[in-house]
């Protein structure tokens, strides 16, 4: 039976001085950074990484996005950032190497400007410590997703209200070029199916996180 994880309330400062935390005896710990689409993933995981240097990367999940003409190809571009639009496989390999080798490894990233994730583009030395990745869909039970959640020490849940979730990505949407209506249309059609999936499985999270509003990304 599970129990429910527990639930702090932290400015991003404190965040990452609970992440430096983590770092026990020279032993490289991997963390995951969840939650909803807009929760303030990718906000949370630079801050962290800001304040520990090279002791930190940063992986993201969002770097193993299906390339388009893939996407096209299998008819899910309309959909893109479900669960079945991502290499999960290929997320949890890359997992499983940060976890057992010793030497630099490159890792992808997502480019919003071109909508494609970049190849190798994220070295990581060997001596970094503290691999923190973030990404939707951490604590999924289904598919490849249990395989990126075992190679994982610990996953934080970012839990945000909602009506500021949604404001948040009208807003991003916005920014790469998405008029108001189609942007608050994809929103509603894509991405918040996506977050009452990603809520349901908020309890196999080690930590509920909310960050201090008045921080709030």
């Amino acid at each position: 039976m599970r129990t429910t994880p527990p639930t702090v309330t932290l400015p991003l400062e404190q965040l990452a001085t609970r992440a430096a935390s983590l770092i026990v005896d020279g032993r490289r710990f991997v963390l995951g950074i969840t939650g909803p689409p807009g929760a303030g993933k990718s906000t949370a995981s630079r801050a962290i990484a800001r304040a520990l240097g090279s002791h930190c990367a940063v992986v993201e999940m969002d770097g193993f996005h299906l390339a388009n003409r893939e996407l096209d190809r299998l008819g899910r571009r309309d959909r893109k950032g479900a669960p079945d639009t991502f290499d999960a496989d290929g997320y949890a390999a890359l997992l499983r190497r940060l976890r057992t080798q010793d030497n630099t490894i490159y890792a992808p990233i997502f480019d919003r400007g071109i909508d494609e994730s970049i190849g190798s583009a994220a070295p990581i030395n060997p001596e970094t410590l503290l691999i923190v990745t973030e990404g939707n869909y951490l604590l999924f039970e289904s598919g490849a997703w249990p395989a990126v959640r075992a190679s994982l020490d610990a996953v934080w849940y970012l839990d945000v209200p909602e009506e500021t979730r949604t404001d948040r990505l009208v807003t991003r949407h916005n920014r790469f070029g998405r008029s108001s209506e189609a942007a608050a249309a994809w929103v509603h059609t894509v991405d918040q199916p996506n977050a009452v999936a990603i809520e349901a499985v908020r309890e196999r999270a080690d930590l509920i996180v909310r960050i201090d509003p008045s921080e709030s990304p």
